[in-house]
């Protein structure tokens, strides 16, 4: 056994069945011991894609995503990805195959240095070297699993990749768990939270990893409390529950605001401040937190009392606590979901991206998977969508990098082959990551691949608008008067000009095994009050 070997047999221990990445020579050593041992490697089309997907697969696994990539160019491409997993806190193991050790550190082809690379958007940057692979695997899986979770750089030169090793494989760590706070501390919260009469609560990122996130359902539901969520908590309790809120600071967000003022407590579960900040939206309210983190403000956010530590046992002791009978009435939640759900829609003379992401929603089952990338549809997407479970709906929102809604959408296909998925990206996102196509064709699997064709960077010429900057740079280039293509690398393609030609398409597409380009050719005007309202 090399290696290579150990490596792969130990994060296959880990519960790893795929890599993304592009191989070079100096990967080879690794790509060959990934097919005697179990790993399937995923060839994209980007390394930053590899990056997106693995970091989609640690979401949707719970088990760290992994990517590769060679020296040089191809550990900067894998950077952005990478970077997304340690914003949007999601557990990877990023591996980057490097010179043979004698080599490191002289100016020679494509030679960097991976670990100043890497130090400022991983938990960790490590290097792989012989007698110490065992140990460095193991601090690597502890750290990428410990809260808050992300990801992890191992740098593996190609000697040490197939030097011979007598090293056996190590028994596998979990991630260190967050203390439970102390009675008086969970008591505390708990009479500040009783004082309440309007209390609202705010789901945030951070709740999505928790071990039992139907303890958010039971805790809204025992002490009757409404929520809304961030854009990446959506999901962690069915949008169409009668307390529900929808999605703050994305499209319509004013709406959301006037809202959550009303409220005399703002219940922050799970809150991360890299999404949102709370002092963009939460006003004089004073605020209840319970995070991972103490809570993350300018300082002049009124602070009722937070709890920091481990989530599922601070919402455990809020369940068994109790009932609260705030003053709210039923009648407000109902009202505010159709004052926010109209505001979401205004009237339109042409096929809108409001109407073309209703029929997306309409024709993807209840348990499906949306994955979508980042522009002016996300903000459209994130208040409009209504999400029915978690791991459902897949976004970044902390990296917020364009490129990321497709490798998502491959991997979330990989890790949950049943559940039907759907991908909705702009034109622009479509342009940096189409040849990702060429990866969904290979693995199989039903894939509608909505692309909102409107012509424009729509979300940077929204803020040139409203920052009175002139129209300039934004522009892609209209399609409206062309004929679609009929393939993109052997993926049909499907043009839609209307909301019930799109979602019978949708629904053709996904009784196929393979992935159908959906082009729908939207005129976004709508954006430039929805989005920035």
């Amino acid at each position: 056994m090399n290696n290579s070997d150990l490596i792969v047999a130990t994060l296959r221990k880990v519960g790893i069945r795929q890599g993304f990445g592009i191989p070079s020579g100096n990967v080879l050593p690794l790509l060959d011991a990934m097919r005697r041992g179990g790993i399937d490697f995923v060839l994209t089309a980007h390394e930053g894609s590899a990056g997106f997907a693995a970091e989609a697969s640690g979401r949707m696994t719970g088990v760290p995503g992994l990517c590769i990539a060679t020296l040089g160019p191809g550990a900067t491409n894998l950077a952005t990805g990478v970077g997304s997993a340690f914003l949007d806190r999601s557990p990877l193991i990023a591996i980057t195959c490097n010179l043979n050790c004698d080599q490191l550190g002289r100016r020679l082809q494509m030679s960097i240095d991976h670990h100043a690379l890497f130090r400022p958007i991983a938990k960790a940057t490590l290097p792989l070297r012989p007698g110490n692979i065992a140990a460095t695997l193991t601090d690597a899986i502890r750290t990428a699993l410990s809260e808050p979770q992300g990801p992890v750089h191992l740098d593996l030169p190609e000697d040490v990749a197939l030097d011979e090793t007598r090293e056996v494989i190590p028994e596998i760590p979990g991630g260190a768990r967050l203390g439970v706070p102390d009675d008086a501390v969970l008591a505390a919260a708990y009479e500040r939270l009783a004082q309440a009469r309007r209390p609202v609560a705010v789901l945030g990122a951070d709740a999505r990893r928790m071990r039992n996130p139907m303890l958010l359902r039971r805790f809204v539901e025992r002490h009757k409390i409404p929520f809304a969520t961030t854009t990446m908590a959506k999901g962690l309790i069915d949008e169409d529950h009668a307390v529900s809120l929808g999605c703050i600071e994305r499209a319509c967000r004013q709406v959301q605001r006037q809202f959550l003022r009303q409220a005399d407590l703002v219940i922050g579960l799970g809150y991360d401040t890299v999404e949102a900040e709370y002092e963009s939206w939460i006003g004089e309210v004073p605020l209840l937190h319970f995070g991972l983190e103490p809570a993350d403000t300018n300082g002049k956010v009124a602070i009722a009392w937070q709890v920091i530590g481990d989530l599922d046992a601070v919402i455990d002791d809020l369940v068994l606590r109790p009932p609260l009978h705030p003053s709210w009435r039923d009648e407000e939640f109902a009202e505010h979901r159709a004052r926010f759900n109209a505001a979401l829609r205004p009237r339109v003379n042409a096929f809108a991206p409001h109407q073309a992401i209703d029929a997306v929603r309409a024709a993807l089952p209840a348990d499906g998977i949306l994955s979508f990338d980042v522009g002016a549809h996300t903000h459209q997407i994130a208040s409009q969508w209504i999400a029915h479970g978690p791991r459902s709906f897949l976004i970044t929102n902390g990296w917020s990098s364009m490129g990321f809604g497709l490798p998502a959408a491959i991997a979330a296909k990989l890790a949950a082959p049943d559940r039907p998925s759907v991908c909705i990206l702009g034109d622009g996102c479509f342009q940096m990551t189409c040849g990702e196509l060429a990866v969904a064709k290979r693995i199989g699997g039903a894939l509608p691949v909505v692309v909102l064709d409107d012509g424009w960077l729509s979300l940077i010429q929204v803020k040139q608008a409203r920052r009175n900057f002139p129209i300039y740079g934004t522009d892609l280039g209209s399609t409206k008067d062309e004929a679609p293509l009929t393939h993109y690398f052997g993926v049909p393609v499907i043009a839609v000009q209307d909301a019930p030609s799109l979602r019978a398409a949708v629904t053709q597409a996904l009784a196929v095994d393979h992935p159908v380009v959906i082009e729908a050719r939207v005129d976004g005007s709508h954006y430039m009050t929805t989005v920035y309202d």
